[in-house]
Protein backbone atom coordinates (compact mmCIF):
# COMPACT_ATOMS: atom_id res chain seq x y z
CA UNK A 1 0.00 0.00 0.00
CA UNK A 2 1.64 3.57 -0.61
CA UNK A 3 1.62 6.15 1.24
CA UNK A 4 -0.45 8.73 0.43
CA UNK A 5 -2.87 6.27 -1.62
CA UNK A 6 -6.81 5.99 -1.59
CA UNK A 7 -6.47 3.48 1.16
CA UNK A 8 -4.62 5.57 3.34
CA UNK A 9 -7.30 8.66 2.10
CA UNK A 10 -9.92 6.08 3.36
CA UNK A 11 -8.21 4.74 6.63
CA UNK A 12 -7.09 9.01 7.49
CA UNK A 13 -11.20 9.58 6.96
CA UNK A 14 -12.50 6.04 9.38
CA UNK A 15 -10.05 7.60 12.18
CA UNK A 16 -11.16 11.34 11.34
CA UNK A 17 -15.25 10.03 11.47
CA UNK A 18 -14.93 7.31 14.92
CA UNK A 19 -12.95 10.61 16.65
CA UNK A 20 -14.99 11.08 19.96
CA UNK A 21 -13.55 14.94 19.50
CA UNK A 22 -15.21 17.28 17.17
CA UNK A 23 -13.40 17.65 13.67
CA UNK A 24 -14.05 20.04 11.04
CA UNK A 25 -12.46 20.90 8.20
CA UNK A 26 -12.61 24.49 6.60
CA UNK A 27 -10.89 25.65 3.39
CA UNK A 28 -9.61 28.80 1.83
CA UNK A 29 -12.95 29.75 0.34
CA UNK A 30 -13.98 29.80 4.28
CA UNK A 31 -16.37 26.86 3.46
CA UNK A 32 -17.34 23.42 5.92
CA UNK A 33 -15.71 21.14 3.61
CA UNK A 34 -15.35 17.95 6.55
CA UNK A 35 -17.88 17.61 9.39
CA UNK A 36 -17.17 14.60 11.53
CA UNK A 37 -19.88 13.05 13.73
CA UNK A 38 -18.86 14.04 16.50
CA UNK A 39 -18.85 17.52 15.54
CA UNK A 40 -22.27 16.94 14.02
CA UNK A 41 -23.54 16.16 17.45
CA UNK A 42 -21.69 18.96 19.72
CA UNK A 43 -23.60 21.30 17.10
CA UNK A 44 -26.91 19.19 16.92
CA UNK A 45 -26.24 19.75 13.15
CA UNK A 46 -26.42 16.89 10.01
CA UNK A 47 -23.60 16.68 7.40
CA UNK A 48 -26.31 18.10 4.99
CA UNK A 49 -26.91 21.00 7.32
CA UNK A 50 -22.90 21.47 7.29
CA UNK A 51 -20.62 20.84 4.43
CA UNK A 52 -20.58 23.00 2.32
CA UNK A 53 -21.56 26.23 4.65
CA UNK A 54 -19.69 28.95 5.53
CA UNK A 55 -18.30 28.56 8.75
CA UNK A 56 -18.95 32.35 9.43
CA UNK A 57 -23.01 31.53 8.88
CA UNK A 58 -23.17 28.53 10.52
CA UNK A 59 -21.20 29.35 14.02
CA UNK A 60 -22.60 32.90 13.62
CA UNK A 61 -23.78 32.68 17.42
CA UNK A 62 -20.23 31.09 18.44
CA UNK A 63 -18.22 34.54 18.67
CA UNK A 64 -15.15 32.73 20.22
CA UNK A 65 -14.75 30.27 17.65
CA UNK A 66 -15.02 33.00 14.88
CA UNK A 67 -12.25 34.60 17.04
CA UNK A 68 -10.03 31.67 17.05
CA UNK A 69 -10.51 30.27 13.24
CA UNK A 70 -10.33 34.22 12.00
CA UNK A 71 -6.75 34.14 13.89
CA UNK A 72 -5.87 30.89 12.57
CA UNK A 73 -6.32 31.94 8.90
CA UNK A 74 -4.59 35.41 8.92
CA UNK A 75 -1.59 34.28 11.47
CA UNK A 76 -1.47 31.02 9.20
CA UNK A 77 -0.59 29.70 12.91
CA UNK A 78 -2.26 27.19 15.85
CA UNK A 79 -4.50 28.73 18.55
CA UNK A 80 -6.63 27.28 21.36
CA UNK A 81 -8.79 28.28 24.27
CA UNK A 82 -9.07 25.16 26.39
CA UNK A 83 -11.29 26.94 29.10
CA UNK A 84 -13.34 29.30 27.90
CA UNK A 85 -15.79 28.20 24.99
CA UNK A 86 -19.49 26.98 25.46
CA UNK A 87 -21.17 26.02 22.34
CA UNK A 88 -24.81 27.42 22.63
CA UNK A 89 -27.35 25.11 20.95
CA UNK A 90 -30.55 25.81 21.99
CA UNK A 91 -32.81 24.76 23.42
CA UNK A 92 -30.14 22.21 24.96
CA UNK A 93 -27.78 23.69 27.82
CA UNK A 94 -24.72 25.04 26.24
CA UNK A 95 -21.80 22.64 26.08
CA UNK A 96 -18.10 23.34 27.52
CA UNK A 97 -15.81 22.72 25.15
CA UNK A 98 -11.76 22.93 24.20
CA UNK A 99 -10.58 24.60 20.87
CA UNK A 100 -7.92 24.04 18.70
CA UNK A 101 -7.70 25.56 15.05
CA UNK A 102 -4.75 25.12 13.29
CA UNK A 103 -4.08 25.76 9.26
CA UNK A 104 -3.62 23.17 6.60
CA UNK A 105 -0.73 23.47 4.13
CA UNK A 106 -0.35 22.41 1.16
CA UNK A 107 2.78 20.42 -0.03
CA UNK A 108 4.14 23.69 -1.09
CA UNK A 109 3.43 25.26 1.51
CA UNK A 110 0.30 27.24 0.90
CA UNK A 111 -2.58 27.49 2.86
CA UNK A 112 -5.76 26.08 2.07
CA UNK A 113 -7.54 26.21 4.78
CA UNK A 114 -7.66 25.43 8.70
CA UNK A 115 -8.92 22.40 10.64
CA UNK A 116 -10.90 22.94 13.53
CA UNK A 117 -10.75 20.28 16.32
CA UNK A 118 -13.50 20.13 19.72
CA UNK A 119 -13.27 18.65 22.85
CA UNK A 120 -16.00 17.96 25.60
CA UNK A 121 -15.17 18.92 28.49
CA UNK A 122 -18.46 18.57 30.33
CA UNK A 123 -17.25 15.44 32.23
CA UNK A 124 -14.57 17.26 33.19
CA UNK A 125 -16.58 20.21 34.60
CA UNK A 126 -18.49 17.34 36.37
CA UNK A 127 -15.69 16.25 38.17
CA UNK A 128 -14.54 19.56 38.79
CA UNK A 129 -17.77 20.66 40.78
CA UNK A 130 -17.66 17.24 42.54
CA UNK A 131 -14.43 18.24 44.55
CA UNK A 132 -15.42 21.52 44.77
CA UNK A 133 -18.35 20.41 46.76
CA UNK A 134 -16.34 17.73 48.17
CA UNK A 135 -13.88 20.60 49.63
CA UNK A 136 -16.97 22.51 50.90
CA UNK A 137 -18.18 19.77 52.71
CA UNK A 138 -14.81 19.07 54.14
CA UNK A 139 -14.71 22.46 55.28
CA UNK A 140 -18.11 22.32 57.03
CA UNK A 141 -17.84 19.11 58.54
CA UNK A 142 -14.57 20.52 60.64
CA UNK A 143 -16.54 23.41 61.61
CA UNK A 144 -19.66 21.07 62.38
CA UNK A 145 -17.80 19.05 64.78
CA UNK A 146 -16.22 21.83 66.82
CA UNK A 147 -20.10 23.45 67.19
CA UNK A 148 -21.67 19.64 68.16
CA UNK A 149 -19.08 19.55 70.83
CA UNK A 150 -19.41 22.75 72.46
CA UNK A 151 -23.74 22.51 72.22
CA UNK A 152 -24.03 18.32 72.95
CA UNK A 153 -22.92 19.31 76.86
CA UNK A 154 -25.23 22.47 77.70
CA UNK A 155 -28.20 19.98 75.50
CA UNK A 156 -27.52 16.95 77.97
CA UNK A 157 -27.99 19.47 81.15
CA UNK A 158 -31.19 20.94 79.96
CA UNK A 159 -32.55 17.72 79.02
CA UNK A 160 -31.59 16.26 82.64
CA UNK A 161 -33.23 18.99 84.47
CA UNK A 162 -36.55 19.37 82.38
CA UNK A 163 -36.73 15.62 83.16
CA UNK A 164 -36.19 16.40 86.97
CA UNK A 165 -38.46 19.15 87.04
CA UNK A 166 -40.95 16.80 85.31
CA UNK A 167 -40.28 14.31 88.27
CA UNK A 168 -40.95 16.89 91.12
CA UNK A 169 -44.32 17.91 88.97
CA UNK A 170 -47.96 16.21 90.30
CA UNK A 171 -49.40 14.03 87.31
CA UNK A 172 -52.31 16.57 86.92
CA UNK A 173 -49.94 19.86 86.33
CA UNK A 174 -50.60 22.13 83.55
CA UNK A 175 -46.57 22.56 83.78
CA UNK A 176 -45.87 18.84 82.89
CA UNK A 177 -47.04 19.61 78.93
CA UNK A 178 -43.95 22.30 78.97
CA UNK A 179 -41.36 19.73 79.87
CA UNK A 180 -42.83 17.53 77.86
CA UNK A 181 -41.72 20.09 74.88
CA UNK A 182 -38.43 21.16 76.40
CA UNK A 183 -37.58 16.96 76.64
CA UNK A 184 -38.72 16.54 72.61
CA UNK A 185 -37.17 19.47 71.34
CA UNK A 186 -33.68 19.19 73.03
CA UNK A 187 -34.13 15.64 71.44
CA UNK A 188 -34.47 16.90 68.20
CA UNK A 189 -31.63 19.31 68.22
CA UNK A 190 -29.58 16.17 69.25
CA UNK A 191 -30.82 14.62 66.17
CA UNK A 192 -29.54 17.26 63.80
CA UNK A 193 -26.10 17.44 65.96
CA UNK A 194 -25.71 13.58 65.16
CA UNK A 195 -26.46 14.37 61.38
CA UNK A 196 -23.89 17.12 61.51
CA UNK A 197 -21.48 14.97 63.08
CA UNK A 198 -21.77 12.44 60.53
CA UNK A 199 -19.90 14.94 58.10
CA UNK A 200 -16.70 15.16 60.42
CA UNK A 201 -16.93 12.04 61.33
CA UNK A 202 -13.31 10.59 59.78
CA UNK A 203 -15.16 6.44 59.55
CA UNK A 204 -13.40 5.00 56.70
CA UNK A 205 -15.97 2.87 54.61
CA UNK A 206 -15.81 -0.85 55.86
CA UNK A 207 -15.28 -2.23 51.96
CA UNK A 208 -16.84 -5.67 51.26
CA UNK A 209 -18.77 -6.80 48.41
CA UNK A 210 -22.68 -5.22 47.54
CA UNK A 211 -24.73 -6.27 45.53
CA UNK A 212 -25.96 -3.24 44.21
CA UNK A 213 -29.51 -4.96 43.13
CA UNK A 214 -30.26 -6.21 46.43
CA UNK A 215 -29.67 -3.47 48.30
CA UNK A 216 -31.55 -0.92 45.68
CA UNK A 217 -34.45 -3.60 45.31
CA UNK A 218 -34.97 -3.80 49.23
CA UNK A 219 -34.97 0.02 49.70
CA UNK A 220 -37.98 0.15 46.56
CA UNK A 221 -39.79 -2.46 48.87
CA UNK A 222 -39.60 -0.24 51.65
CA UNK A 223 -40.52 3.18 49.59
CA UNK A 224 -43.39 1.32 48.41
CA UNK A 225 -44.96 0.83 51.80
CA UNK A 226 -44.33 4.01 52.96
CA UNK A 227 -45.75 5.75 49.67
CA UNK A 228 -48.81 3.21 49.59
CA UNK A 229 -51.64 6.58 49.68
CA UNK A 230 -50.00 7.94 46.68
CA UNK A 231 -49.93 6.19 43.14
CA UNK A 232 -45.95 5.98 42.77
CA UNK A 233 -44.69 3.64 40.04
CA UNK A 234 -41.65 2.40 41.27
CA UNK A 235 -39.78 1.26 37.80
CA UNK A 236 -36.40 -1.03 38.56
CA UNK A 237 -34.17 -0.88 35.50
CA UNK A 238 -30.45 -2.90 36.60
CA UNK A 239 -28.20 -3.97 34.09
CA UNK A 240 -28.03 -7.98 35.10
CA UNK A 241 -24.04 -7.96 33.85
CA UNK A 242 -22.95 -5.72 36.93
CA UNK A 243 -21.49 -8.07 39.17
CA UNK A 244 -21.04 -6.94 43.26
CA UNK A 245 -18.89 -4.19 43.92
CA UNK A 246 -16.36 -2.97 46.63
CA UNK A 247 -18.56 -0.95 48.89
CA UNK A 248 -19.66 -0.48 52.53
CA UNK A 249 -23.08 -1.61 52.23
CA UNK A 250 -24.07 0.38 55.39
CA UNK A 251 -23.28 3.85 53.92
CA UNK A 252 -24.17 3.12 50.44
CA UNK A 253 -28.08 1.83 51.66
CA UNK A 254 -28.43 5.22 53.57
CA UNK A 255 -27.18 6.83 50.37
CA UNK A 256 -29.98 5.32 48.22
CA UNK A 257 -32.48 5.73 50.83
CA UNK A 258 -31.94 9.40 51.05
CA UNK A 259 -32.18 9.50 47.23
CA UNK A 260 -35.13 7.60 46.83
CA UNK A 261 -37.06 8.40 49.76
CA UNK A 262 -36.41 12.01 48.47
CA UNK A 263 -37.46 11.24 44.80
CA UNK A 264 -41.17 10.02 46.02
CA UNK A 265 -41.39 12.82 48.33
CA UNK A 266 -40.60 14.96 44.98
CA UNK A 267 -44.48 13.69 43.95
CA UNK A 268 -47.56 15.04 45.12
CA UNK A 269 -50.13 12.40 44.19
CA UNK A 270 -49.24 10.22 40.94
CA UNK A 271 -45.83 9.75 39.49
CA UNK A 272 -43.01 7.49 38.61
CA UNK A 273 -39.42 6.90 40.15
CA UNK A 274 -37.18 5.04 37.98
CA UNK A 275 -33.61 3.29 39.60
CA UNK A 276 -31.21 2.16 36.66
CA UNK A 277 -27.73 0.87 36.76
CA UNK A 278 -25.65 0.62 33.88
CA UNK A 279 -21.61 0.72 33.44
CA UNK A 280 -20.53 3.40 31.89
CA UNK A 281 -17.86 2.00 29.90
CA UNK A 282 -16.83 5.39 28.10
CA UNK A 283 -15.46 6.82 31.48
CA UNK A 284 -12.31 5.16 33.12
CA UNK A 285 -11.31 6.62 36.78
CA UNK A 286 -8.04 6.20 37.66
CA UNK A 287 -6.72 5.92 41.08
CA UNK A 288 -3.48 6.62 42.49
CA UNK A 289 -1.63 3.02 42.49
CA UNK A 290 -4.24 0.93 40.47
CA UNK A 291 -5.48 0.34 37.37
CA UNK A 292 -8.00 2.44 36.00
CA UNK A 293 -11.40 1.05 37.01
CA UNK A 294 -14.49 1.32 34.80
CA UNK A 295 -17.50 3.13 36.56
CA UNK A 296 -21.25 2.19 37.49
CA UNK A 297 -24.13 4.75 37.24
CA UNK A 298 -26.84 4.66 39.68
CA UNK A 299 -29.41 6.92 38.07
CA UNK A 300 -32.28 7.84 39.93
CA UNK A 301 -34.87 10.28 38.33
CA UNK A 302 -38.74 11.04 39.52
CA UNK A 303 -41.56 13.08 38.05
CA UNK A 304 -41.87 15.51 40.82
CA UNK A 305 -42.15 18.85 41.02
CA UNK A 306 -38.11 19.43 40.34
CA UNK A 307 -36.33 22.75 40.81
CA UNK A 308 -34.73 25.43 39.17
CA UNK A 309 -30.74 24.97 37.84
CA UNK A 310 -29.60 27.89 40.26
CA UNK A 311 -30.63 25.57 42.72
CA UNK A 312 -28.64 22.86 42.12
CA UNK A 313 -25.55 24.13 43.95
CA UNK A 314 -27.62 25.26 47.09
CA UNK A 315 -29.24 21.59 47.51
CA UNK A 316 -25.93 20.22 48.77
CA UNK A 317 -25.46 23.16 51.10
CA UNK A 318 -26.22 21.70 54.90
CA UNK A 319 -29.51 23.11 56.46
CA UNK A 320 -30.86 24.06 52.91
CA UNK A 321 -33.99 22.07 51.62
CA UNK A 322 -36.65 22.49 49.25
CA UNK A 323 -38.91 20.55 51.36
CA UNK A 324 -41.13 21.79 54.05
CA UNK A 325 -39.84 19.38 56.69
CA UNK A 326 -36.57 17.94 57.20
CA UNK A 327 -32.78 19.15 58.51
CA UNK A 328 -31.61 19.83 55.05
CA UNK A 329 -28.42 17.44 55.76
CA UNK A 330 -29.47 14.09 53.64
CA UNK A 331 -27.83 15.21 50.33
CA UNK A 332 -25.01 16.73 52.12
CA UNK A 333 -24.61 13.32 53.80
CA UNK A 334 -24.83 11.84 50.86
CA UNK A 335 -22.35 13.70 48.96
CA UNK A 336 -19.97 12.96 51.40
CA UNK A 337 -20.85 8.53 51.71
CA UNK A 338 -20.35 8.92 47.22
CA UNK A 339 -16.77 10.57 47.74
CA UNK A 340 -15.86 8.14 50.53
CA UNK A 341 -16.53 5.85 47.93
CA UNK A 342 -14.38 7.54 45.45
CA UNK A 343 -17.06 8.59 43.00
CA UNK A 344 -19.29 11.40 42.31
CA UNK A 345 -22.79 12.78 42.44
CA UNK A 346 -24.47 14.55 39.62
CA UNK A 347 -28.11 16.47 39.82
CA UNK A 348 -30.06 17.62 36.55
CA UNK A 349 -33.70 19.02 37.50
CA UNK A 350 -36.26 20.78 35.33
CA UNK A 351 -38.97 22.21 37.32
CA UNK A 352 -42.51 20.94 36.58
CA UNK A 353 -40.49 17.73 35.13
CA UNK A 354 -38.75 16.20 37.74
CA UNK A 355 -35.60 15.16 39.15
CA UNK A 356 -32.33 13.00 38.32
CA UNK A 357 -29.60 11.94 40.81
CA UNK A 358 -26.83 10.32 38.67
CA UNK A 359 -24.73 8.47 41.13
CA UNK A 360 -21.35 7.22 39.89
CA UNK A 361 -19.35 4.97 41.55
CA UNK A 362 -15.77 3.14 40.87
CA UNK A 363 -15.83 -0.46 39.86
CA UNK A 364 -13.57 -1.93 42.37
CA UNK A 365 -13.24 -5.95 43.70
Amino acid sequence: MKKGGPADTQLYARLLENLDDGVAAIDRGGRIVFFNPAAQAFFRLSERQSVGQSYQSLFASQKQLLYLIHAAVESGRSISDHENILLQRPPSTPLPVSASVAPIFTNHGEQEGVVLILRDLSRVCELEEAVRRADRLSMLGTLAAGLAHEIKNPLGGIKGAAQLLDMELVEQSALKEYTRIMVREVERVNGIIEELMDLARPRPPQLAPVNLAKVLGDIVLLQQEAHRGKKIDFVLNFDPSIPPICGDENLLTRLFLNLIKNAAEAIDCVGRVEIATRVASEYLLNQPGSRPAPVIVIEIKDTGKGFPPEEIDRVFTPFYTTKGHGSGLGLAICQKIVGEHKGFLKVESTPGEGTVFAVSLPFLR
